[in-house]
């Protein structure tokens, strides 16, 4: 009697096969993918980058993942010692928006203090942060107007939070708000695993005509627990140029525009 054989699977079920085995093992090479699949090297390259571009998977180099947890943020001296250069690009990339006459919104963060000596030489502008390293910077520029929003101060990363800090911001109304995140992907949008910083991220957006992303690719396909909005609720997203081009494919198509930078 012959051998059966089960039919192909068509790309839809194929690619539904390769989301449970990286659920379960978190990361495959491509060579893994091809054994499991029973299928090439370009069609198992083809499969991740579709579903990269749909925010379900991340490229990694020779393989594949699936998001993974951010459990907690990095402290703000740590995040000062990794990836200088491409936060100093995205840093000028952000400051290019930025015009005299503004009302900005700095969040805390170390790319967005990279931003400071790009405002001093701006006239009139407003900076308004919750980043207490932020307003120390400004302290050598006085022609500036700053404004520090207060609250429930968060030590490790030098910067304040929770309703008192985004009551005030609610009594603004900002030009521009620059985002910061250390996880944000396309299905979840931008995230932290630190609730008190929801409410204020949100507060800035809410008050502004211009919401900006600023985040680096290596913070692409994490996530927090709390989630702060949606891609597609920012109107412009700074990252560098390392971020996969089908996860770019993917927020461009979510309606945001998104600027790659190279350090």
């Amino acid at each position: 009697m012959a051998e059966e054989h089960s039919p192909p699977l068509i790309p839809d079920q194929r690619r539904e096969q390769l989301l449970k085995h990286l659920r379960r093992d978190g990361v495959l090479s491509v060579q893994q993918i091809t054994q499991i699949l029973g299928v090439s090297h370009m069609t198992v390259r083809r499969d991740i980058a579709e579903l990269e571009r749909q925010g379900l998977v991340f490229s990694v180099p020779g393989g594949a993942r699936i998001a993974s947890h951010l459990q907690s943020e990095p402290s703000h001296q740590a995040k000062t010692l990794i990836e200088r250069p491409e936060k100093q690009a995205m840093a000028a990339a952000a400051a290019e928006l930025v015009r005299d006459g503004m009302t900005v919104y700095l969040d805390a963060g170390t790319t967005l203090l990279a931003m400071v000596p790009l405002l001093v030489h701006h006239t009139s502008l407003t900076v308004v942060t919750n980043d207490f390293t932020t307003v120390d910077a400004l302290m050598s520029a006085p022609h500036l107007d700053i404004i520090h929003v207060g609250g429930q101060v968060e030590p490790s990363n030098r910067s304040s939070v929770g309703r008192l800090a985004a009551t005030v911001l609610r009594q603004l109304a900002l030009d521009m708000a620059f985002i910061s995140t250390s996880s944000w992907d396309l299905l979840r949008g931008v995230t932290t695993p630190s609730e008190p910083k929801v409410e204020v991220k949100q507060a800035a957006m809410e008050c502004t005509g211009t919401s900006v992303l600023v985040a680096g690719s290596s913070k692409y396909g994490t996530f927090g627990k709390y989630r702060v909005a949606p891609l597609n609720a920012f109107d412009t997203v700074i990252t560098d140029s390392a971020l996969a081009d089908a996860a770019a494919d993917g927020v461009r198509t979510s309606g945001t525009e998104l600027r790659l930078v190279s350090p």
